[in-house]
């Protein structure tokens, strides 16, 4: 029996689980912003994770092709909170747009959704390949 797909899946149910992480602290972001949006100087707060997973998947120099073999410790995608300073929207020097903030939000909420499909399709998957097709 070959194991060598259970590292695999592994490290995809971890990207999966980050990606849900994620898409979780985006809209408790998303939802902040939308709370503030009529907060004097307040300035909008966005997540990176999608940036940081390419770049970090850009730059894998070390593969894994044996279950033996020491992992590189690498984190992918890391998620983090930033501001946007940049912009103002309005006179009162906050720069939150409700409009771009709930489409974020709808977008968010397709994502989220998507990914809880994909990890329980895959957990459904493996269940069926364990016991052989039946219960």
């Amino acid at each position: 029996m070959s194991t060598s797909g259970i590292s695999q899946s592994g490290s995809t149910y971890d990207l999966i689980k980050q990606a849900l992480n994620a898409s979780s602290t985006r809209g408790n972001v998303i939802a902040d912003n939308i709370a503030n949006v009529n907060t004097d100087n307040y300035k909008e707060h966005y997540v990176t994770f999608e940036d940081t997973l390419n770049n970090t998947m850009d730059n894998i120099t070390m593969k894994k092709n044996n279950s033996k073999h020491l992992d590189d410790g690498n984190t992918y995608g890391s998620i983090s909170v930033k501001q946007d300073n940049t912009t103002s929207m309005k006179n009162d020097g906050n720069n939150v747009d409700i409009d771009s903030e709930m489409s974020n939000q709808a977008k968010n909420t397709l994502m989220y959704q998507a990914l809880a499909n994909q990890a329980s399709t895959r957990i459904s998957m493996e269940k069926y390949a364990i016991t052989g097709g039946g219960n």
